[in-house]
């Protein structure tokens, strides 16, 4: 399902099953029709931001969406209308959001590490809970009485509801928790985390439940549970969907694969359908019914079969556990999915204590005798496979009928995967005489040449040669499950291990232990080859702790009876220990889990006895070298990425590993500078001092740190301690050093402050009143108040010892300094001017009228941490030309830079209403206009100055009711208010901005869209608003070649008949051809290259394509144009009044048309002749050639261009070139804005104005050369 235009972060399912809700980073909501793939409704917007989170009510009435504007919004869902305003009370962005089970409350978890439950009747705040992180999930459980939240900081909270106290809070996941959700009984809570997992939880007491699934190669972005609980669905970057029992925790069937990462993925009620959404955009159906289906019956196959199994007693037991695994070979789907499994139970494992315990008694099995020379079997214990060869083969030569030697050796060749030979030799034996070691060693065989069933075959005969002998049994069970597991159906070995712990608790179990540890010991160690490290890393991690915990396990290990699994199979069980621990280090620091793998190497180290760290020191070394390279530069990829404390937590793992490896210091160090932290920074610094003294880098940490804690003296003594180093480091990195920390004298420190404050001040006001001392400053006396102030000091200070800091501090005192506020209004009487304040204070004057406007102003200003004002009424100097010259050119820099605008309504009274600001005379005034559009932050007051409705944000552009208001009013729209850019753009959407807009000036209406336009004219009072308008418009359309400004209805200007003498002219809509769909367009297309002059055609783009821009010349329109000769010109009488007339008008090539006008014309026809040439025109507009402007054509790359260039390709460009001037022609078609122009006895012409828009046709698209008259008209 299409419809979103970029990322789909959430979803979620009706209760009816047939409809879901979306959210994408497009800022908008969809609800789609399950069924057939298509959009309900329109889309849903109002928020300005990503939508990351959604949540719909339970009776399916309400949606409930936040995200990254802060905001959480109520939708009716019939409707599709917001219920509330937005609720405003995070920082940051929501990113989940959960009703109660009886749609009462609303949780909601947000980036500004809080908890907020909300009065979903009313909006208002029920409960705040606070978190140490970012919150990223939040759910209510089946009953509402529990409130469970996930974090980044990899941690769970459980609320109890009704009083906000916590009932667990525990560490879940390696990394952070992205999602939670209950189990519909309550009794589980399930959550994934960017650590790749899914774990299942005791919702009562946070135990963990089984094992995590684990599959994801990526991140987990979302995650859903069905309705009875029997499935779980997980999203990934990894691009897949997949699904998971919740019973077993095994995956369910294969991954459902997107093509880029996934945002969320949601289960219908029934739990037959998926739906989920990806980073493009794609919203995908999936049907898992049968998926499902296949799954449950594979899983009640092994119950049953499990079940059959324990119903035998245990006395039959062994032969139980010789049936063959008939449905797991005969459904190769399910080994195949048992192979990629990591997953096992342990809950019948033994701990190595009863082991121990248990191998004290004697269970003597046939194996205790093997047949085989004890020279041979010393040569397979130490892995000298050659020798064994060599000895079995001269003892074959010598005797061929040697049962015992043929088996040996068959043993020996499987060990060296020789398996045709190990087999022939196999054969040998048992055709000489059966025996155990003969059967034993064909199976071995058979399993390794892949013939299973004979291999099976063969260890079932073995069990003949086991005398009702227990141990020999469980040995030889033990032997055809690890030769089973070498052959590749592992989880079946595993399984069948497992089964025959349970089964024969009876006899001694150190075997099957240590069997089973080795197994999950190889399955890890697979993992780890294939390199899926991280897996690898858990599985090691396992079974340290499940099977291999406990001293006794390296005596355990070294038990004389276990060497049968060495002689067989080679497995090295007297380093088994060590090994563990040394892949699990290796594993994790390959995962890049580097923190893990420090952890793991220190835990081993703690383990170990000096011998075995002596015999892993090679190993050691290396692995701490890489171990803290990783460190250093998976530290410098947290600090790019400005996460200082994961920083900080690498480069304290490596200190772990070497505290004597200063450069880890040095990292520690600097991050703790740039967290604040001084005496933790100092403490690293003083250690890196005592490893290097010589060097110069402690001491400038140590400086940094003692600065950050304000003991200035002492980073003074050590800043010159710091500068004496550097006089013993090389001459070529003095010079550099110097440049970085030279010798800064008072002058120099001066002159960089100063030139700072210029070119701040460059885009500040000329004069700005001090709020704190109420006094009018002009830009030198505020450069003076900085350099005696004591930020000023401060800042001296500052430089003289921190040289690397210099200019980018220095621009940050100074623009915190000179932060200026800015009064938009309505002038009243007697408002204060310059010469009424100047040389005097603002606060001492007498509060009568508008002086207490001013005075309230600048205290206000003051309260907001302000120190500079400025008000129009008062810092310009209005009888200086020059400087009333810049004022109104510079105005709307001034705006547009001030950190704050307030707008001051005289006649809103206090505590009105919404609307109230769309009634007030400010709105309606001219210069408002970029009073309002220019600045990024503005704020609202009353007459009374309290915040107009009580809107206490920081920002009122931010406040989506009083913008929403603006918008109303103003008709610009909410884009444009909130983030105004100035320039030609849209020019012909802005004059209709200004267009009902009044001024006390009339040159004024011009002069104030300046800077909305982004033009530098002159300042010429008394030149009358036709004039003033005329200068502004000419230099529109003369700069951007907008031909849209000529489109208006009223009377001409004096200034060029073209252009209007009212800026009123444009309140009406501009004239807007209809567009065509591509589909009509092609319809056109096609029909006009069988019946238009295409020749013609390519004529005229050619001659369009090749017209100059228009332009002006001593108040002259030079216009490009395509003109029609009027023929004939009749008054139609009756229909208006004397002073408007309405004529009939033929043109050639034109379809009739009707112009009503004040202008009373001359009536002719081809019949009665007239001597003056009346014109219809299409002003020329680039964009019907189907280009765009040359601003923003994309550069055509050599190779692109040469290729137009090879005569294959020139069919292809004449079918284009064709295309584009049909395309042209059907434009052309289009009905469209005309101006109707007299000649005038020069030649040139004048634009005859209508009081409505002349919408002219031409009569006959397919007739082309009616419309090849293209010249560029002069226009007076």
């Amino acid at each position: 399902m299409l419809g979103h235009a970029s990322s789909v972060l959430a979803a979620a399912f009706f209760k009816d099953g047939r409809r879901v809700v979306t959210s994408s980073s497009d800022k908008t909501l969809r609800i789609w029709d399950v069924q057939t793939g298509v959009l309900v409704g329109t889309p849903f917007k109002r928020h300005k931001g990503w939508v990351r989170s959604i949540a719909i009510s339970p009776d399916d009435r309400r949606i409930a969406s936040g995200g990254e504007d802060k905001t959480i919004i109520f939708w009716n869902v019939e409707n599709q209308q917001m219920i509330l305003d937005p609720l405003v009370k995070h920082s940051r962005d929501v990113n989940s959001l959960c009703f109660s089970p009886d749609g009462k409350r609303l949780a909601s978890g947000s980036s500004d590490c809080t908890v907020v439950v909300w009065d979903v009747e009313t909006g208002t705040v029920l409960t705040t809970l606070h978190h140490d992180s970012l919150v990223l999930a939040v759910v209510f459980s089946p009953d509402g009485l529990k409130l469970a939240s996930g974090s980044k900081d990899n941690t769970i909270h459980v609320w109890r509801t009704n009083d906000a106290e916590v009932l667990l809070e525990f560490s879940a996941h390696k990394d952070r928790v992205r999602n939670i959700v209950w189990s519909h009984d309550g009794q589980q809570l399930v959550s994934s985390s960017y650590d790749q997992t899914v774990k299942f939880w005791n919702s009562s007491n946070a135990d963990q439940i089984g094992q995590p699934c684990a599959g994801h190669t990526a991140w987990i972005y979302s995650l859903a549970i069905s309705l009875d609980d029997s499935f779980v669905a997980t999203a990934s970057c990894d691009d897949t969907v997949r699904l998971w029992s919740t019973k077993t925790h095994q995956q369910i069937g294969q991954a459902l694969q997107h093509t880029t990462w996934i945002g969320c993925v949601v289960i219908s009620p029934n739990g037959e359908l998926l739906v989920s959404g990806d980073g493009d955009g794609k919203v995908r159906l999936w049907s898992i019914k049968n998926m499902l289906e296949e799954y449950n019956a594979e899983d009640r196959l092994k119950e049953e079969l499990e079940t059959e199994q324990q119903r035998l007693p245990i006395a039959d037991a062994a032969n139980a556990l010789l049936t063959p695994f008939i449905p797991d070979i005969a459904r190769s789907d399910i080994q195949q999915r048992n192979e990629s499994s990591d997953n096992c139970d342990i809950t019948s494992h033994h701990s190595w204590e009863t082991h121990a315990a248990s191998s004290t008694h004697s269970f003597p099995s046939t194996f205790d005798n093997v047949p085989m020379n004890t020279t041979v079997r010393n040569a397979c214990i130490a892995g000298d496979l050659r020798t064994a060869e060599e000895i079995l083969t001269q003892d074959i030569n010598t005797d061929g009928d040697n049962c015992d030697s043929h088996a040996s050796r068959s043993v020996v060749m499987a060990r060296n995967s020789d398996w045709d030979q190990a087999l022939r030799d196999a054969i040998n034996s048992v055709a000489i005489q059966p025996s155990l070691m003969g059967c034993i060693s064909k199976g071995i065989a058979l399993c390794g040449n892949g013939q299973l069933w004979n291999a099976l075959e063969a260890f079932d005969l073995a069990f003949t040669f086991a005398t009702h002998d227990a141990m020999t049994i469980n040995l030889l069970l033990l032997i055809k499950a690890i030769a089973l597991f070498n052959a590749g159906h592992r989880d079946e070995a595993i399984r069948r291990v497992q089964d025959l712990a349970t089964t024969c608790q009876h006899l001694d179990t150190l075997p099957g232990s240590v069997v089973n540890s080795y197994l999950h010991v190889e399955l890890a160690t697979i993992a780890f080859e294939n390199g899926r490290y991280l897996e690898a890393a858990e599985q090691f991690t396992e079974v340290l702790i499940t099977t291999m915990t406990g001293l006794s396990l390296r005596v355990a290990l070294c038990e004389p009876r276990l060497k049968i699994f060495t002689v067989l199979f080679g497995w090295d069980l007297d380093s088994l220990w060590q090994t563990v621990h040394q892949r699990r280090c290796d594993a994790f620091l390959r995962a890049d889990k580097v923190i893990e793998a420090v952890e793991a190497y220190e835990y081993m180290m703690r383990m170990i006895d000096e011998a075995e760290k002596t015999n892993c020191l090679g190993w050691s070394i290396t692995f701490k070298q890489d171990c803290i390279a990783r460190c250093v530069s998976k530290g410098e990829e947290a600090v790019v990425a400005n996460e200082q404390a994961r920083a900080i937590k690498l480069y304290s793992a490596g200190i772990g590993l070497d505290p004597s490896y200063s450069p880890l210091f040095i990292h520690r160090s600097k991050q703790n500078l740039r967290r604040n932290l001084y005496e933790e920074a100092l403490s690293d610094a003083e250690q890196v001092i005592e490893l290097n003294p010589s060097s110069y880098t402690g001491y400038e940490l140590k400086h940094e740190a003692l600065y950050g804690v304000r003991r200035y003296d002492e980073a003074v003594v050590i800043f010159n301690i710091m500068l004496s180093k550097l006089e013993d480091v090389p001459d070529a990195q003095i010079r550099q050093l110097r440049r970085q920390y030279h010798y800064i004298t008072l002058s120099e420190a001066e002159r960089a402050i100063r030139e700072a404050i210029h070119s701040h001040l460059d885009t500040a006001p000329l004069r700005l009143l001090n709020t704190s001392t109420g006094r009018l400053c002009d830009q030198q006396a505020q450069t003076t108040a900085f350099m005696e102030s004591t930020e000023c000091e401060k800042l001296m200070s500052s430089l003289m010892t921190h040289g690397h800091l210099q200019m980018e501090y220095i621009k940050e005192v100074v623009v915190m300094y000179f932060r200026w506020v800015m009064l938009s209004h309505r002038w009243e009487a007697k408002e204060p001017l310059l010469l009424d304040i100047q040389n005097k204070v603002v606060y001492d004057l007498d509060p009568v009228g508008t002086v207490v406007k001013l005075q309230t102003f600048c205290k206000t200003s003051r309260d907001a941490g302000y120190r500079w004002a400025w008000s129009d009424t008062c810092c310009i100097d209005q009888n200086n030309n020059a400087e009333l010259q810049r004022s109104v050119n510079s105005m709307f820099v001034w705006y547009r830079y001030s950190s704050l605008t307030i707008v001051y309504l005289s006649d809103v009274a206090p505590s009105s209403k919404s609307g109230a600001l769309a009634k007030s005379a400010w709105i309606t005034r001219g210069w408002t206009v970029q009073e309002f559009l220019a600045p990024r932050v503005v704020l609202f007051y009353q007459a009374d100055w309290t915040l107009y409705l009580n809107d206490r944000s920081p920002n009122h552009k931010e406040s989506v009711a009083i913008m929403h208001e603006l918008e109303d009013s103003t008709g610009i729209n909410a884009q444009a208010l909130v983030d105004f850019r100035p320039g030609m753009r849209g020019a012909r959407e802005k004059l209709r901005w200004a267009s009902t807009r009044v001024t006390t000036l009339q040159e004024d209406i011009a002069y104030s869209l300046f800077g909305i336009f982004g033009v530098h004219l002159p300042v010429i009072y008394g030149e009358k608003k036709h004039h003033a308008l005329g200068r502004l418009l000419q230099a529109i359309v003369a700069q951007s070649g907008d031909v849209t400004a000529l489109d208006w209805v009223g009377k001409s200007s004096e200034f060029n008949s073209c252009l209007p003498a009212d800026i009123a002219s444009y309140e009406a809509p501009p004239c807007i051809p209809p567009s065509l769909f591509e589909d009509e367009m092609q319809a056109s297309v096609s029909n006009l290259r069988n019946v238009a002059d295409v020749e013609l055609a390519m004529v005229l783009y050619t001659q369009l394509d090749n017209l100059r821009a228009p332009r002006f010349a001593n108040r002259r329109l030079l216009l490009p144009c395509i003109t029609f000769l009027v023929t004939s010109v009749t008054r139609r009488h009756g229909l208006h009044r004397e002073t408007c007339f309405t004529y009939d008008v033929k043109a050639d090539g034109l379809q009739d048309l009707l112009i009503t006008t004040e202008n009373k014309l001359t009536q002719f026809s081809q019949a009665r002749p007239f001597r003056q040439r009346f014109l219809l025109i299409h002003p020329w507009n680039r964009h019907d050639l189907g280009l765009s402007d040359f601003s923003e054509t994309v550069p055509v790359s050599p190779q692109e261009d040469l290729s137009l260039g090879y005569p294959k390709e020139l069919g292809l460009v004449d079918v284009e070139s064709q295309s584009r001037a049909l395309r042209l022609i059907v434009r052309l078609g289009q009905p469209f804005g005309a101006l109707l122009l007299a000649q005038q006895r020069g030649g040139e012409y004048k634009r005859i104005a209508s009081d409505h828009d002349i919408i002219a046709r031409v009569k006959d698209v397919t007739a082309v050369r009616d419309m090849l008259n293209v010249k560029t008209v002069e226009i007076l």
